[in-house]
């Protein structure tokens, strides 16, 4: 796996936190693919099945826990790692992604690109 690109899938609505995240990943070598609302997003991850999958809460068109629930349900998807990544840290919403199948819930706030591509390869392994 070592010498192989990994395709990352980033859906987020916000172009600004969109292109940070996404050029710090290019940069650190991964490839990025990215959908700017949930039906897009679950369309790119059946289409590409990415290697993760980095997801909003609050999208236009589905919400990013209808999108990890439908995740979730498809075998062809099901065991793709899902970080949630949101302005919102509510703890209801934390358990509920995670309940749905989260493998992390990240509150964009503390989370800079740097970290965001470090975390990719401990999340791989899980």
């Amino acid at each position: 796996m070592d010498d192989e690109v990994i395709d990352v899938l980033l859906i987020e609505d916000d172009p600004a936190v969109l292109e940070m995240y996404r050029m710090k990943l290019e940069l650190d070598g991964y490839r990025v693919n990215v959908a700017v609302d949930g039906e897009e997003g679950l369309d790119r991850a059946l289409e590409l099945k990415p290697d993760i999958i980095f997801l909003d809460i609050r999208l236009p068109k589905k919400d990013g826990f209808e999108v990890l629930q439908s995740l979730r349900q498809n075998q062809e998807t099901a065991d793709i790692p899902v970080i949630m990544l949101s302005n919102y840290g509510e703890k209801e919403l934390v358990d509920r992604g995670l309940k749905l199948g989260a493998h992390e819930f990240l509150i964009k706030a503390h989370t800079t690109p740097s970290s965001l591509s470090e975390g990719i390869g401990e999340w791989l392994k899980e």
